[in-house]
């Protein structure tokens, strides 16, 4: 079931210029769509259209691929993640005001489902924890749910600093929905080769 619109934000973080890999890992195809179109179909499917793309690298090549969905361009992509999720998230604090929560995705983790954000939006509930983070591989990363207690927080991230360091600084206001296959990225081309081959 879609959750209430306008109420539970998406921010997808495609700004990246994937230098291991050596060309937008954004565009690249999966189970018969691109990683950036599946992932957003994914999350407005359990969540609802309060979606917001931040691009960068590669703007001119992405942005004609998600021209139908909300986007911003990070200028200061190079300078690292943490200028991306505060461009989005004052972005999505003005375009939608009424929201309770931010799920944050990023596009190189092909095996995010609906499921698994319906699941993750469901522990928020259920524990009533500010932070919502999947585990896999020994540690907690994306997607990460944040309460609208921490989008300020959110906003003065900079540099490389990514949203992983509320989770590290607030530990006891986190809860986590296992994912093990979370730990599957596509960072180089043997990454792609291998999850190609095992659809």
């Amino acid at each position: 079931m879609k959750r209430p619109p306008d109420k539970h934000g998406i921010l997808i973080l495609a700004a990246g210029n994937a230098s291991r890999f050596g060309s937008p890992k954004q565009l690249l195809f999966y189970q018969h769509k691109t990683f950036i179109r599946r992932i957003a179909e994914e999350a407005t499917r359990a969540l609802g259209n309060a979606l917001v793309v931040v691009t960068g690298a590669n703007a001119e090549l992405i942005e004609p691929e998600i021209a139908d969905l909300t986007f911003v361009r990070n200028e200061e992509w190079e300078e690292g993640m943490g200028t991306s999720i505060s461009k989005g998230i004052t972005e999505m604090m003005k375009l939608f005001p009424a929201l309770e929560d931010v799920t944050i995705l990023v596009c190189d983790q092909p095996h995010v489902s609906a499921s698994l954000l319906l699941q993750m939006a469901a522990q928020k509930e259920a524990t009533g924890k500010g932070m919502i983070a999947c585990a896999y591989n020994n540690t907690i990363g994306t997607p990460s749910l944040f309460d609208k207690h921490y989008f300020n927080a959110l906003c003065t991230l900079n540099g490389q600093q990514g949203a992983k360091v509320l989770l590290q600084k607030f530990p006891e206001d986190v809860a986590v929905v296992d994912f093990p296959s979370g730990a599957i990225d596509i960072d180089t081309r043997e990454d792609y080769e291998r999850l190609i081959q095992s659809v």
